[in-house]
């Protein structure tokens, strides 16, 4: 068996692990999430990817379990433990920076469904496991066209870019969570229920089997997840087309999504800058994805770690300037 199996098979069982400590342990109880859980849970997680990528140092240096025995496509060589440590700190960053945006595209949701906060965590948690099925399968499908076609990163690349243009020029959607295509599909498909059960995705009523608006929120924040994982997959690649760092770095970063969201929805409004600040970071990595050659050649080794810090000074300033600026 190939040993790269049981450190794929490791680290689910690290993610179902943190997961049922989550959902069993410290929500077990349905509760509004207070900043302060947020704060903490969302320190947590950091704190373990940032561990993780020091697992990552030692295991590829040492090549346990068979990592770091193969060519990386982004750059043509194999990745030792310091370069395999800083590409999935700088995923994890990159992924974490575009969850900003689904972060607010959440809040608009649960906004106009008018979801009680004391289940919207339920949702989230059941989001995040969609999110991880659904991600899996797209990078999965993704490194296998990139290890064929190579070429196809540097369609990622302009992808991006074009991405990265298109959220500079968009104004403000006024469209509503409830008018979407994908809401006015699943009212044709199932009958819903007129208000939330308690905690409840599907009750049975009168002999029928209806959805309730919980189940609507959840099937719009997985929709959500899905349409943000085609740009932020692509952006991962520009780093590494190691499956097993795109993976991991996407996976803390979908973790942390659910604490981040209790953590910035009562500031959301303050965050007005941030938009720029994403679409520089996926105008810089379609650039990176479509100059890596010349950028290697010019920069040297440490490209991913010149890299990392750009995405690190964007972020942060979108953020000061979105801090600093008058409500």
């Amino acid at each position: 068996m190939n040993p790269l199996v049981w450190a794929w098979a490791g680290f689910l069982v690290f993610v179902l692990l943190i997961l049922a400590l989550d959902l069993g342990v410290l929500n077990r109880k349905a509760h509004v999430i207070s900043m302060k859980e947020a704060m903490t849970f969302t320190g947590f997680v950091a704190l373990l990817a940032f561990l993780f990528a020091g697992f990552i140092f030692v295991a590829y240096d040492q090549h346990w379990l068979g990592l770091g025995m193969t060519v990386d496509g982004i750059d043509g060589i194999v990745n030792t433990g310091h370069l395999a440590a800083v590409k999935f700190i700088t995923g994890y960053i990159i992924e974490m920076s575009l969850s900003m945006d689904n972060v607010f595209v959440i809040a608009l949701i649960f906004d106009h469904l008018r979801v009680p906060a004391r289940f919207q965590h339920r949702v989230l948690f059941w989001g995040i496991l969609g999110a991880l099925i659904m991600r899996g399968t797209m990078i999965g499908i993704g490194a296998s066209l990139v290890a064929r076609y190579h070429w196809i990163l540097y369609l990622f690349g302009v992808f991006l870019i074009y991405t990265a243009l298109k959220m500079l020029l968009a104004k403000h959607a006024t469209e509503e969570p409830e008018e979407a295509f994908v809401v006015r599909a699943l009212r044709r498909v199932f009958p819903i229920a007129e208000g939330f059960r308690d905690r409840h995705f599907m009750v049975r009523e009168e002999g029928r089997l209806l959805l309730t608006p919980l189940a609507v929120a959840l099937v719009l924040v997985e929709t959500t997840d899905l349409v943000f994982a085609v740009d932020s997959i692509p952006a991962i690649f520009a780093v590494t087309t190691d499956p097993f760092l795109v993976f991991t770095s996407n996976v803390f970063a979908i973790l942390g999504l659910r604490s981040l969201y209790f953590a910035l929805s009562g500031m959301i409004d303050r965050f007005r800058h941030l938009k720029v600040s994403l679409a520089l970071i996926l105008g810089v990595v379609g650039v990176k994805m479509l100059a890596a050659e010349w950028l290697a050649h010019v920069l040297g080794p440490n490209t991913n770690f010149y890299l990392l810090a750009v995405i690190a000074l964007i972020l942060a300033a979108g953020v000061m300037a979105s801090l600093r600026s008058k409500a």
